[in-house]
């Protein structure tokens, strides 16, 4: 479903649209530059590029946008994820949850209408994944970005705004929602 709603794979039926985009128009080109202006992705692997520092990590996808303080806006990124300090260290210089910090800071720095996380805490130690998400509510809340968070921690789900329960690909009852928020 993430990668579908991401335009990186075809839907073999039914309508996506996403950000008044419907997916299903548009050409390869169109779909890279839906992703690039419209959409952010958080992996649970990080996918950072190894041979790049923690900046040029985050400065990527702005300059591929042509923007021109892409470096500027990058470490504001790495600053404001708590990771100003590290910006010339390479990714296996970084600890699990600074990576994911870093590559929360590239999926945010081109200001997505979207942000997808996939399983964003599976490679974290608990407290290290309380803080990402922490930081993933935080900073999506601050950006005005939606967040479509995918996991299996049932706690987790719960501190969403809506959530579904997926089974072999089928929505299954709606889970309960935090009070005061309709599913």
């Amino acid at each position: 479903m993430l990668m579908i709603i991401a335009g990186l794979e075809r839907a073999t039926g039914g309508r996506v649209s996403v950000a008044g985009h419907d997916l299903a128009t548009l050409s390869e080109d169109d779909l890279a530059l839906f992703r690039r202006e419209q959409v952010g992705i958080v992996f649970q692997d990080f996918h950072l590029i190894p041979t790049m520092t923690a900046l040029e990590n985050v400065a990527i996808p702005l300059e591929f946008a042509g923007v021109e303080d892409a470096f500027e806006r990058a470490a504001a990124g790495l600053d404001a994820v708590g990771l100003g300090h590290r910006t010339s260290h390479y990714p296996g210089q970084l600890s699990g949850g600074e990576q994911q910090r870093a590559a929360l800071a590239r999926a945010l720095a081109p200001k997505p209408v979207l942000l997808l996380a996939d399983e964003p805490t599976g490679n974290l130690d608990s407290s290290t994944g309380e803080h990402v998400m922490e930081l993933l509510f935080e900073l999506t809340r601050d950006h005005g970005t939606t967040l479509m968070l995918i996991t299996h921690d049932m706690d987790l789900a719960a501190r969403c705004e809506r959530s579904l329960h997926l089974v072999d690909g089928r929505i299954e009852e709606p889970l309960t929602a935090p009070a005061g928020v309709k599913n």
